[in-house]
């Protein structure tokens, strides 16, 4: 491991926020044991958003919903962790009274920069960076809005994993949670293959407002060929989203051997019919 990496916890949290008052948080950095010098920190707080449905980080991007990154300050900003120790950097969040409602994100940022290694005239600067994601809600009008509009699941599937998608929007003015409860069932057989336990086969999205968010999940573990019935029901503003459908699952190969099959079987009738007519014609002659 390189002696600048580091573990930054947690990586998200969330704050209920009223306007006018001050709540305190803390961000905690790790310099891992095998580390061979000391970590140089900086932290610093950045404006955060998505853009696209994959949702990529925006880090840059100043808008209506990232004044929060402003709100915040850091107690220390800067320090130094030796290895095998940890640090926890406090933070403050001040909102101001005209505060909106609704949905505030921020990044607050850890960088590495040990500098200062010099050879041969040449400065080497090794920078790392990690960032903690906060999701503030402002109390006040906040609106839940928004839909599934695309949960998909494939019929047919010649190369494992099977993936499951879908699309999700958010009109609201604030982050809401999409959750997603998959089942898997052999058609055949009634076993259930997924869940394998109580905490498997469910996850969570967040779905930031004013976008849309595609998910795709992947499910393995399946035959690699039959007929499982692949349950998606995804649960999101006090609505579900069921879809169910029965997937065949076909690798190539055994799709090139029933196609060979098929056509040595088509080619034996073909030559027995012509062996038939040709030995007719020789008997009528």
């Amino acid at each position: 491991m390189d002696s600048n990496m580091f573990t930054l916890l947690p990586m998200s949290q969330r704050f209920s926020l009223e306007p006018g008052k001050t709540y305190e948080g803390s961000i905690t950095v790790v310099n891992p044991a095998d580390a061979t010098e000391d970590f140089v920190y900086k932290v610093a707080v950045s404006p955060y958003g998505v853009s696209g449905r994959d949702y990529q980080a925006d880090l840059i991007t100043d808008s209506d919903r990232t004044a929060i990154a402003k709100w915040i300050k850091i107690k220390e900003p800067t320090g130094k962790i030796k290895p095998n120790e940890s640090k926890e950097v406090k933070f403050t969040i001040t909102v101001p009274n005209n505060a909106p409602s609704g949905g505030q994100y921020a990044a607050i940022t850890v960088t590495s920069d040990n500098s200062g290694k010099e050879g041969e005239g040449v400065t080497v600067q090794n920078v790392f960076e990690m960032a903690s994601i906060v999701y503030g809600n402002v109390a006040g009008e906040t609106k839940y809005e928004g839909e599934v509009l695309e949960n998909n699941i494939p019929g047919f599937v010649a190369v494992a994993p099977v993936k499951l998608s879908a699309l999700i929007t958010n009109t609201g003015n604030v982050h809401s949670d999409a959750t997603f409860v998959i089942t898997v069932t052999d058609i055949f057989s009634g076993n259930v293959i997924l869940p394998t336990d109580e905490n498997d086969g469910q996850y969570t999205e967040l779905i930031m407002p004013e976008s849309e968010r595609f998910v795709e999940r992947e499910v393995s573990n399946l035959p690699t060929l039959g007929i499982v019935k692949i349950n998606q029901t995804i649960y999101y503003n006090g609505q579900a989203y069921p879809l169910e459908k029965n997937v065949i699952l076909c690798p190539i190969w055994f799709i090139i051997l029933v196609v060979v099959t098929i056509a040595a079987i088509v080619a034996t009738i073909v030559h027995l019919v012509r062996k038939h007519y040709r030995g007719k014609k020789h008997i009528d002659v």
